[in-house]
């Protein structure tokens, strides 16, 4: 894929991976537009990466639909949709609720699947398309505490692979990211970003395997691509 002038959704973009993989993104000449809850956060960070903000959440159909609308409009096209947007909690079996497995859910499962809905149907008219999801390595092992936010990625990882198998015929590729532990906000309860640790991963390093990635030739893919710290020890 071509990045220069690409046109590219990508969904929490606020912060974290989103952010340093929009920034990345736009430096290599790709129009960029991100999606996030918080307004101005959202505008600030736009305004950081050069990207286009358009605030929305993608647990609400509503605005999956505005987003559309207005990343259309804006841009006329879709190349590239990147599933970035992601909760968790993390209780033990006899604390976990029906109302925290709905909350991380809507957004890691129904958001990602309604987000790639209404971008299937785009590739499928222009022929042409490129999907990232970004799970987690909790969507390869589950791990104590781990049954709402990692089943929640297995999910994710079960419908890549799905959605491999019905739009390659479409010259869509679709391609899983699999970030082991990332120094951003996602663990923060006010959702603060956390300082850098030598031994773990940031933002930048998923950003480069996501770009790395979008930029194989097209008659090829990378269906999944996971990223661990070196030396986490």
């Amino acid at each position: 894929m071509n990045l220069k002038n690409a046109n590219i959704l990508l969904t929490g973009g606020s912060a974290g991976i989103g952010k340093a993989t929009a920034g990345l993104l736009v430096e290599s000449g790709a129009n960029v537009a991100i999606t996030g809850r918080d307004p101005a956060k959202l505008e600030q960070v736009a305004r950081e990466t050069g990207a286009f903000a358009i605030a929305a959440d993608v647990a609400n159909p509503a605005d999956i639909a505005r987003t559309y609308d207005q990343f259309l409009d804006r841009f006329g096209r879709l190349d590239c949709l990147i599933n970035n947007a992601g909760i968790g909690e993390f209780p033990a079996i006899e604390e976990v609720t029906l109302e925290a497995f709905q909350r991380v859910y809507a957004v890691n499962v129904f958001g990602a699947a309604l987000m790639t809905q209404r971008a299937a149907e785009l590739f499928k008219q222009q022929n042409y398309g490129n999907i990232i999801n970004v799970a987690s390595t909790a969507a390869l092992k589950g791990f104590a505490k781990g049954t709402i936010y990692s089943s929640s990625k297995f999910a994710l990882r079960g419908m890549t692979e799905c959605w491999q198998q019905e739009l390659r015929r479409h010259n869509v590729r679709v391609i899983l990211v699999n970030p082991s532990e990332v120094t951003t906000a996602f663990f923060s309860a006010d959702r603060t970003e956390r300082a850098e640790e030598a031994k773990k991963l940031r933002g930048q390093e998923i950003a480069h395997v996501i770009k790395s990635v979008l930029e194989l030739d097209d008659r090829g893919f990378t269906p999944e691509v996971t990223v661990w710290a070196t030396n986490p020890f």
